[in-house]
Formats: C-alpha cells, structure tokens, sequence
C-alpha cells in the first residue's frame, strides 16, 4: 500500500506517479494482474528515497533547534 499520490506532496516521484496512474488509467483489468507491477516497485523506492531525504532535513532541523534551546538555557542560567 502507498501514499496518497497527490503530486504536491511528492515532488521528487512526480514523474513516477504520473506514469502509475496513466497504467492504471491503460490497463484497467491489467493492473489487477501486474500489468503496473514494475511502476509500483519504482514507485516504493523513490518514496523510500524521499522519506530518507526529508528525515534527515528534520533530523538537522531538530539539532539546529537543540543547540538554540541550549544557548537559551545558558543565557537565562548566566543572568540568575
């Protein structure tokens, strides 16, 4: 089971959704016997990939914010 393919919160598997839902839209009964099976796999692996990417994005985001929250608790710890 996938995501939602909403092309707007997958940009980097745009492509990929668009070719899986024009097979989808080719092959209506073909799709129930693994006509898009091949696309389906592609599909999986670049949201793997983009889950990845947008971890990591967050992981930074969350050490950048740890390291302020820090500097913040020295500060108000260095006034009293």
């Amino acid at each position: 089971m996938h995501p939602p393919l909403t092309p707007h919160r997958h940009p980097m598997c745009l492509e990929i959704i668009e070719e899986f839902q024009k097979c989808h839209l080719e092959h209506p009964l073909g799709k129930f016997f693994g006509d898009c099976t091949e696309l389906k796999v592609k599909l999986d692996r670049c949201f793997r990939q983009e889950k990845a990417v947008k971890r990591k994005v967050n992981f930074e985001q969350s050490k950048k914010l740890q390291e302020r929250l820090k500097a913040i608790r020295k500060e108000e710890t260095a006034e009293t």
